[in-house]
């Protein structure tokens, strides 16, 4: 990498750690910082069943070694081919629910990996919920144990020549966190990866939670039942009302209120754009209602509400400009502020709700389908507005996929994405990506089709 990038992502942490450091002092003469308080997730108890950590060889690929085990409360896998090329992958797993169980997934491109002779590692991280600090302090945890792994099972292994990071959806979030220089300062476990490609990715960080407070008090103000105070104490008697008012069946089919409302939710989540309609319709826009009704906690990750809908702007089209009808409602609309205090800078490591600022100096390849509601294409827009404001945008190439639901990637994409990035990475190739922002380029039919995999049905590109 140009040592140019280097020296500032290098100052960029450097800052960070300064601010800590002088959060830290008391004033007096005792260095030891302040405790910091709990929360409810700090509380919770997770374990692994140790009896499903073992996999399997995939069949017709190059031989390799799988290990696993517990490595601090996470279980994981570890696979290294006999030919190894020296160099690791850690694939960070999506969300994994509220249960008290937490479980290990393979790299979705395992076979590709093992194929180019990459090592490729994954932990289950030590907490479920929406706990990103802990998954990416549990992968770096895991990386940098990759040697001692090796040993323990009768393998001499060279420290990786390089590591990178892949993941999907919270793991695409944590991807896209890990190489951001925040968290190279601030996370306890510390790795400086190689590259990243963030898949269906909550590259917003706390943006995510903003639209779904966004569209519940969008869907209330159309119905003509606002809000009034948040948390919405009330919602489990109002929500049959709010739905039938919008939809003759949820979420597939929309009543003429719920047309304005369906256009409100296009706007949110990137505007006008192919596969919209369709996701609309599906089961991820009912994940999102199931959101409805909570406070900003994001179930215990927070203590204090960290929902803001303060910046967004609600729109009844493509337009950008407001018409008189587009400025009541934004003027009507209840804001949520979130507390100051609730995903600050902790003392003792990562924040609780780890940012993606875009400070990155290494290549980071993002691909997103656009028919997503739920971790919507709205996320690659406001990670790209983060970059181009620090001048960090030439680290980022970012790909439109022609999918409906969340994560709904084929194989190949997800391979040509990590091939591109570590051809990046490796040889300076910069890869070709997709124009996020410009409107009207997003809202082409064929938008999506350059990246999206030709078998794709019925999602296919209109006919030239």
């Amino acid at each position: 990498m140009p040592s140019i990038a280097m020296r500032r992502g290098t100052a960029a942490a450097l800052s960070i750690a300064a601010a800590l450091a002088l959060g830290a002092c008391g004033g007096g003469g005792d260095d030891t910082p302040e405790p910091e308080e709990t929360r409810a997730q700090d509380a919770r108890q997770f374990t692994v069943d140790p009896a499903r950590l073992p996999f399997a060889a995939v069949e017709g690929a190059p031989e390799t070694d799988r290990w696993w085990g517990v490595l601090d409360g996470a279980g994981y896998r570890v696979e290294v081919p006999k030919n190894w090329n020296g160099m690791l992958v850690m694939y960070a797993h999506g969300y994994g629910g509220t249960g008290a169980a937490v479980s290990v997934s393979d790299a979705p491109i395992r076979a590709h990996l093992i194929a180019k002779g990459y090592a490729w590692a994954a932990s289950s991280f030590s907490k479920n919920y929406y706990d990103v600090r802990a998954g990416i302090e549990d992968t770096n945890a895991l990386a940098l144990a990759f040697q001692r792994i090796g040993a323990q099972n009768g393998r001499t292994l060279a420290a990786p020549a390089k590591t990178y990071i892949i993941g999907t959806s919270m793991g695409g979030h944590i991807a896209a966190a890990a190489v951001d220089a925040e968290a190279i300062a601030t996370a306890n476990h510390k790795v400086r990866y190689a590259g990243a490609v963030p898949m269906c990715g909550v590259l917003g960080d706390t943006e995510l939670y903003n639209y779904f407070g966004a569209s519940q008090i969008a869907a209330q103000q159309l119905v003509g039942v606002p809000v009034t105070s948040w948390p919405v104490a009330n919602w489990a008697a109002l929500a049959p009302q709010v739905r039938n008012a919008l939809f003759t069946t949820f979420p597939s089919a929309t009543t003429p209120l719920g047309d304005q409302y369906k256009e409100i939710v296009k706007q949110l989540t990137g505007g006008e754009r192919p596969m919209f309609n369709e996701g609309f319709a599906g089961g991820m826009n009912a994940t999102v209602w199931g959101t409805f009704g909570r406070d900003g906690t994001i179930n215990g990750i927070l203590n204090k509400d960290g929902y803001d809908t303060t910046g967004v702007v609600y729109q009844f089209d493509n337009d950008p400009a407001q018409t008189g009808a587009e400025a009541a409602f934004n003027q009507a609309a209840y804001r949520l502020r979130a507390d100051p205090e609730a995903n600050r800078l902790r003392r003792d490591g990562l924040r609780w709700f780890p940012k993606t600022n875009a400070r990155i100096d290494v290549p980071v390849v993002t691909i997103h389908t656009l028919g997503d509601v739920y971790v919507p294409f709205s996320m690659e827009q406001i990670y790209k507005r983060r970059a181009m404001a620090l001048g960090t945008d030439k680290w980022l190439v970012q790909r439109a996929i022609r999918g409906v639901s969340h994560c709904d990637f084929t194989v190949d994409e997800q391979t040509a994405a990590f091939d591109a990035m570590t051809n990046w990475e490796q040889n300076g190739v910069k890869p070709a990506g997709d124009e996020v922002l410009d409107r009207a380029t997003v809202a082409n039919p064929a938008y999506g089709c350059k990246f999206s995999s030709p078998s794709r049905t019925p999602n296919s590109c209109p006919a030239s």
